[in-house]
């Protein structure tokens, strides 16, 4: 019964998050915009490549859509409702997230197509840049929970929210995580500007469609693993848990789509240099703050 609600729920996230996008790209905002869009595409013909690596081609939506519902696995909606609580939940979910590189690198690669080919290279760059930044965050709020679990990381912050404990970790996570699902200014996979669409350029009908659909499926968990680290998850007065859940993963979601709209596209390289020099010294920071306010401070 959790596992039909959960997912039901997730429909319905993918849906408002592709309403939320369309806003912040054309600056309308239209609840039927989506619906209509998913139509067109699966009336489409599809399209094979004539020197395609077919089973990358085939292969790379489906596995970014696995490793999306891999991610939304762990997050809990409300308490005992997750598809599993597993005791290492929040590790469980980076190791989900390190195959949307692999999706990505084979859903470039397999078209056998130029545009295709350096939108997922360009991914990798991107990958080495928000790895650590993913990871690192994540050390510290189990720190503050003394667990890998994701529901107990929820309740760690009853007495205060962890974007109050630890800032540094919030900024850091939100920026990983709008690398891992190339939002706006990191889209570089896609590059409407100069690659055509990048790794989507090549793909058509239903397969396109796979692909975006996954993409929804990765920003929705990557929004509800920010509210489950370090916005309380589903704690909350009056409403119910799962309401508290879901108003702020779509504000989560909402703030990153909002803000990549309004910054300049960054180069993987920048993002790279930023993330290493910059972004690698403040979770180190982060971590050893938390560690000395545990010790001292104990919240």
């Amino acid at each position: 019964m959790s596992i039909a609600v959960i997912i039901l729920a997730l429909a319905i996230g993918c849906y408002a998050v592709a309403v939320l996008e369309g806003w912040a790209v054309h600056g309308r905002l239209s609840l039927t915009r989506p619906a209509t869009s998913a139509l067109a595409l699966l009336g489409r013909e599809q399209i094979l490549p004539r020197t395609s690596d077919r089973l990358f081609f085939e292969v790379g939506p489906v596995l970014l859509l696995v490793a999306g519902l891999l991610s939304v696995a762990v997050i809990p909606l409300a308490p005992g409702l997750i598809i599993t609580d597993l005791a290492i939940g929040a590790l469980f979910l980076n190791a989900a997230l390190a195959y949307v590189l692999v999706a990505l690198i084979m859903a470039g690669w397999g078209p056998n197509g130029a545009y295709g080919m350096v939108g997922g290279w360009r991914f990798l760059g991107q990958f080495i840049a928000y790895a650590m930044l993913i990871v690192m965050p994540i050390t510290a709020v189990a720190m503050r929970a003394e667990s890998l679990s994701t529901t107990q990381i929820v309740l760690s912050q009853a007495a205060l929210w962890n974007i109050a404990y630890q800032p540094i970790g919030f900024v850091l996570f939100v920026i990983a995580a709008m690398g891992v699902a190339w939002l706006p200014p990191i889209d570089l996979p896609t590059g409407g500007g100069d690659l055509a669409g990048g790794v989507e350029a090549e793909y058509t009908g239903a397969r396109l469609a796979v692909l975006r659909l996954a993409r929804l499926v990765i920003i929705v968990a990557l929004a509800g693993a920010t509210v489950t680290f370090y916005l309380g998850g589903w704690l909350g007065p009056w409403l119910p848990g799962w309401v508290w859940t879901a108003l702020k993963t779509l504000a989560v979601a909402a703030g990153m789509l909002a803000l990549g709209s309004r910054l300049p596209r960054l180069r993987e390289a920048k993002y790279l240099e930023l993330s290493w020099k910059l972004g690698i010294t403040l979770a180190l920071a982060n971590i050893f703050l938390v560690g000395v306010i545990a010790l001292v401070v104990p919240i």
